[in-house]
């Protein structure tokens, strides 16, 4: 086995768990309660893993508790200029993407699609690692 932190396209489908709405739970923020740790209940600190539902794979804490680093470098215009069949993202850069949204943000952020970066070096307490186990 190999470990790897996901591309910014395999996280995305693996926090949709085959949905189409805005979390993978449902479309309103009375959904993302039951899934995700986030400002509006998180008491601003992260919680540890398998405190709410899974989604419809079994995955836990897709949306909130901690930001997720991904191994694609961030792009602003990335998704509008990339394939739409699991794009790679850019070569380099300065920053990489993190997904998912944390415990101190809003429910927008938490959304399946959205995505942020962050600073490879920097340390914060709302960003974490989410690693695949690949079969070599």
């Amino acid at each position: 086995m190999t470990y790897r932190l996901p591309t910014e396209a395999e996280w995305e489908y693996a926090c949709r768990g085959g949905t189409r709405t805005r979390f993978s739970s449902g479309v309103g923020d009375d959904h993302l309660s039951r899934v995700a740790w986030y400002e509006g209940n998180s008491g601003r600190k992260t919680h540890p893993v398998k405190q709410k539902k899974p989604n419809p794979w079994g995955l836990f804490d897709m949306h909130g508790n901690v930001w997720e680093w991904c191994a694609d470098w961030y792009g602003k215009e990335f998704y509008c200029e990339s394939s739409p069949i699991n794009p790679v993202g850019p070569e380099a850069g300065s920053n990489r993407v993190i997904r998912g949204g944390s415990w101190s943000y809003n429910s927008l952020s938490l959304r399946s699609a959205d995505r942020n970066y962050g600073y490879p070096t920097g340390r914060t307490d709302f960003i974490g690692v989410r690693v695949l186990a690949v079969r070599r």
